[in-house]
């Protein structure tokens, strides 16, 4: 029974690192990598002015009323 918190505050101590770097891989491939490519389609085809315009056409801006 010598030094049993001690290995097994070992055991532990490494398989919670082992795991939380498991959940961090996962977290990264699983949901910020198809974010980021999400984003980038976006922005590929994204105009900015047309979306204004289109906003300003709805009445959404107090500064632009619509024409």
């Amino acid at each position: 029974m010598r030094r049993l918190l001690a290995r097994r505050m070992k055991f532990h101590l490494f398989g919670a690192f082992f795991v939380s770097i498991g959940c961090a891989a996962l977290y990264k491939f699983g949901v910020a990598e198809p974010r980021k490519r999400a984003y980038a389609e976006f922005y590929k085809n994204y105009d900015p002015m047309k979306d204004f315009e289109a906003m300003k056409a709805a009445g959404v801006f107090e500064s632009a009323p619509p024409k």
